[in-house]
């Protein structure tokens, strides 16, 4: 009688805890890992993690992985004392994520647990490579990180801030072409995001997945009317501590809904998302049928309450997961071109892409009248998430990825 040989091991390192899933990245990856559980390898999440996490969110973890490795949390250093580390060789998010901790965690996984495949999750993460690893290596990025950082250089207007991008700029360029080269194959959420890899890092084998959304966790429904009864009602969803969407959010509420309101003044602008910045707050405060909620359990109601989705990104990376829940839940989107990059749909046909203030405003509007292109757009979005952007369609892609990159570094 024939024994079933055990699966491979693949341990995934995580510089950062996955819940709550309240950033993209974190939901991208949970998606994944929830997908990859009970396929063809045997999982072991590799993560920071306090005790006080694991007791809140131990079903969570046990849903994602077979084994969990953790290490202890490091205190954050105060933002003066952190202002430091521009002036150090490795990008300032790199440093962040440099602990002894995870590189003790890193090294325990290389020598002790028998992995086949180490996966390390955000190219962040590559700075906690161990000093002697043997199996296959993977990997998965979510965004062409320098390039994020060349945009925001491109967009100061502050000296200062100019240079500080720039700086931050080179050195994550030069951070991630080496950390890339290292490994046996790199994930890209884009193919996009691969061609870039591949022709400007001249990473060997750079492949590239679909982003994942949870059908039945982000339902559709069909637009609300907009009438006496229901305020017309324009939402974003995002980490309201990230730099890109505080960038997006100060932009809108500048430039393109004091447009909006002119031709409808009782629309309103619902922010969802957790830690919006003080002066922000403060910018909305003083602008017209603005509300920010701050952290939510559940962005669901806010998006299904809503006749227009927006995504005024200027600058960011990788593909934006915010728009793809978005389409499964059947909210008309309104999005700048960086805001729908490497997204997979058509423009006009799945969402409406607009660049510039006016022209953004002017499609907010036209939707916000036009009830029967709201619920074209929202069926459209809905069926294309469904044939191509389910979370086990993206995850079964990572899989076959990963079975590769064993075969390839097996065969080298």
């Amino acid at each position: 009688m024939l024994v079933a040989s055990a699966k491979p091991r693949l341990a995934f390192i995580s510089p950062v805890f996955l819940f709550p899933n309240d950033a993209g990245g974190k939901i991208r990856t949970t998606n994944i890992l929830r997908g990859l559980k009970g396929g063809a390898f045997h999982i072991t999440l590799v993560s920071v993690a306090s005790e006080e996490q694991r007791q809140r969110w131990g079903s969570e973890i046990s849903g994602v992985c077979d084994q969990f490795v953790h290490w202890k949390p490091v205190a954050s250093k105060p933002k003066w004392l952190r202002a430091f580390d521009l002036l150090k060789a490795l990008p300032v998010n790199v440093i962040a994520d440099k602990t002894p901790q995870g590189a003790a965690a890193a090294e325990h996984v290389a020598q002790s647990l028998g992995v086949d495949l180490v996966v390390f999750d955000f190219v962040h993460s590559a700075v906690l490579w161990p000093d002697k690893l043997t199996c296959a290596s993977v990997c998965f990025t979510h965004n062409v990180e320098a390039e994020i950082f060349a945009r925001h250089a491109q967009k100061a207007s502050n000296p200062f801030q100019r240079w500080m991008w720039s700086s931050q700029h080179k050195k994550m360029l030069r951070f991630e072409r080496e950390a890339l080269s290292k490994f046996t194959t790199v994930i890209a959420v884009s193919e996009r995001d691969a061609r870039t890899f591949a022709q400007n890092y001249a990473v060997a084998d750079s492949q590239a997945i679909p982003t994942g959304v949870d059908l039945e966790f982000f339902s559709w429904s069909e637009p609300p009317l907009n009438n006496e009864v229901t305020t017309a009602t324009v939402v974003f969803t995002g980490s309201m501590d990230w730099a890109a969407n505080i960038d997006g959010v100060q932009f809108f509420l500048k430039e393109v809904w004091p447009m909006v309101l002119s031709g409808l003044p009782t629309a309103k602008f619902v922010v969802v998302g957790r830690h919006p910045p003080p002066a922000l707050v403060a910018l909305a405060q003083q602008t017209q049928n603005v509300q920010f909620t701050g952290f939510v359990d559940d962005v669901r109601p806010y998006v299904h309450a809503a006749h227009v989705f927006v995504i005024p990104l200027l600058v960011g990376g990788g593909t934006r997961i915010k728009a793809f829940e978005a389409m499964a839940m059947g909210c008309p989107i309104v999005s700048t071109s960086i805001g729908t990059e490497g997204l997979g749909a058509e423009p006009d046909v799945h969402f409406l892409e607009r660049d510039g203030a006016p022209a953004m405003a002017q499609a907010i509007l036209t939707l916000l009248s036009d009830s029967a292109l709201r619920n074209q757009l929202s069926h459209r979005a809905r069926q294309i998430v469904e044939q191509q952007f389910g979370h086990q369609v993206a995850a079964n892609a990572f899989e076959r990825i990963c079975l590769h990159a064993v075969s390839r570094h097996a065969n080298r």
